[in-house]
């Protein structure tokens, strides 16, 4: 029986594209990268406005430069995240190590529980900013976007965590059923001890040496 780990034989194999781009975890991570490239480039490039009568440029939720620094920080790490882990999605079947298995699945469970509970504050401060500003005419577009963007990207990172948990759980309960401790394992098909149940063996038998040791005899000469 080919043993696996993690959602994936431990025997490695080669890269199969086609199932690789119809698993979920890839297209989940392909529409984490396209929602963080949204919510960062749209600030990055339409973020800022001029107010009335001011030189320098604001952020165009509700003038706070914080809101707009948290959205294009969260949005880049998700977007360099999201290139790390469709490549070592790529490469996880061909890993025959369960340890380096393990530190990848909990990598991706740690990033993606942490980045659906940051894109949830980034969702809560763009919209309650927003809400505040008063001048929307300009860029109402852009920010009700990166707003929507930043709530498609809870969803994603959300389901990211799911199904790393999962892939977590499985890999724990494989590891369970293939392993047992000979010492608890009770059920194994080996004969008894030959003197399980009694103190000691039930006869002695002499040494072959022994009567010769005891009674050695006199001494014969040879005969010539």
């Amino acid at each position: 029986m080919q043993s696996s780990a993690y959602g994936a034989s431990l025997a490695g194999g080669a890269f199969d594209f086609v199932n690789f781009a119809k698993q979920p975890q890839t297209i989940l991570r392909c529409l984490s990268w396209v929602f963080s490239i949204v919510v960062f480039a749209t600030i990055t490039a339409e973020g800022y406005v001029n107010p009335a009568k001011q030189e320098d440029t604001k952020c165009m939720f509700n003038s706070n430069d914080s809101a707009c620094s948290y959205g294009v920080g969260i949005g880049v790490l998700a977007f360099l995240a999201c290139v790390v882990f469709l490549i070592l999605d790529a490469y996880f079947p061909q890993i025959s190590n369960a340890k380096e298995r393990k530190c990848i699945v909990m990598g991706d469970l740690v990033f993606s529980g942490a980045w659906a509970f940051l894109w949830f504050i980034c969702f809560c401060v763009l919209a309650n900013q927003w809400s505040k500003t008063l001048e929307t005419t300009a860029i109402a577009d852009a920010a009700r976007a990166v707003v929507a963007f930043s709530f498609f990207s809870i969803v994603t990172w959300g389901l990211l965590f799911y199904f790393a948990l999962r892939r977590y759980r499985e890999g724990v309960s494989d590891f369970d059923q293939e392993y047992r401790d000979p010492a608890n394992d009770h059920g194994t098909p080996y004969p008894p001890a030959p003197y399980a149940g009694s103190g000691g063996p039930t006869g002695y038998q002499q040494s072959p040496f022994s009567s010769t040791q005891e009674q050695p005899g006199e001494y014969q000469p040879p005969a010539y």
